[in-house]
């Protein structure tokens, strides 16, 4: 008789049933190793001052730099490597992407089970702060932190975290006032557990499905707004560039006819962005079945 299957093995199977999701996975999996292994594979340090040259600024793609170096998708306005650029910018994009939605579901998990397991006044407060904070656009109160805090990685990453954590909050509330209304949190109560345990043992596991889609969704967002900022010239700081940024550098020059300086990074931004929504939608579906079309 076979063995009965994993809950991990049954998400995986539901999973491979969209073959959409699995060419976003991979697609998803090619962008990681390339970021990850950025320094290792790039033809050129983009951020080395000592391997550019100005005598190769806006080259088209395919041409050579005055050593030998093959620039396959031409150069930018200071003579760096437009591939190069992608591989450094992607790793930048991704790391305040994952890192701003990790500290946000964090923040949003605790804020909205402490709201849903006290109630009364506690909820009140919590929810009327969630509230007053999804009435704004996300991209407007980053604009106004980074105005307030100034460029860099850290500041970014702090100004998305705020922006976002208001919708892991109210989805965890949502989940958590579910599961209080079931029989076996009841008796936990009337048991007279400690409410550290009974949030942390019984309320958190079943709270993390619709959280682990959201965030999936938000690490898109997160990048997306991230290079917005950026190419508004507030976000991460020219020494280390984003996609965002890239695609900013190329902006002036698109009239002139170097269209590579913004098409080839805005092309890499619309293939990480796509690829991670393709593997958040189908893991919505497999995750919550009612969702399914």
């Amino acid at each position: 008789m076979a063995s009965a299957q994993t809950p991990f093995q049954r998400v995986a199977a539901d999973f491979a049933q969209s073959k959409l999701a699995l060419v976003g996975l991979a697609m998803l999996f090619v962008i990681l190793l390339v970021a990850l292994f950025a320094p290792l594979i790039s033809p050129q340090n983009p951020y080395d001052l000592a391997q550019l040259d100005v005598l190769d600024s806006r080259l088209p793609p395919g041409s050579k730099s005055g050593n030998g170096l093959m620039f396959w998708l031409g150069s930018d306005g200071q003579g760096r490597d437009m591939l190069s650029g992608i591989f450094y910018g992607l790793r930048i994009s991704l790391g305040v992407g994952a890192a701003s939605t990790l500290c946000a579901a964090i923040i949003g998990l605790a804020l909205g089970l402490c709201a849903a397991h006290f109630g009364r006044r506690t909820d009140s407060v919590i929810m009327r702060v969630v509230d007053i904070q999804l009435s704004f656009p996300s991209i407007l109160i980053a604009l106004i932190l980074l105005a307030l805090l100034g460029q860099g990685i850290g500041k970014t990453i702090l100004a998305l975290i705020l922006a976002q954590w208001a919708y892991y909050a109210r989805t965890a509330r949502s989940a958590a006032l579910i599961e209080r209304k079931k029989e076996y949190i009841e008796a936990a109560l009337c048991l007279a557990l400690p409410p550290s345990r009974i949030v942390l043992r019984h309320l958190l596991p079943n709270c993390l499905p619709p959280l682990f889609v959201i965030a999936t969704v938000q690490v898109a967002a997160a990048i997306a707004l991230e290079a917005t900022l950026s190419f508004l010239g507030i976000g991460v700081p020219i020494t280390e560039p984003s996609l965002g940024l890239l695609i900013k550098n190329g902006f002036d020059y698109m009239l002139s006819g170097e269209y590579w300086i913004s098409v080839f990074p805005g092309i890499a931004l619309v293939l990480t962005i796509v690829s991670i929504n393709l593997v958040a939608d189908q893991l919505r579906d497999v995750l919550n079945p009612r969702l399914q079309r």
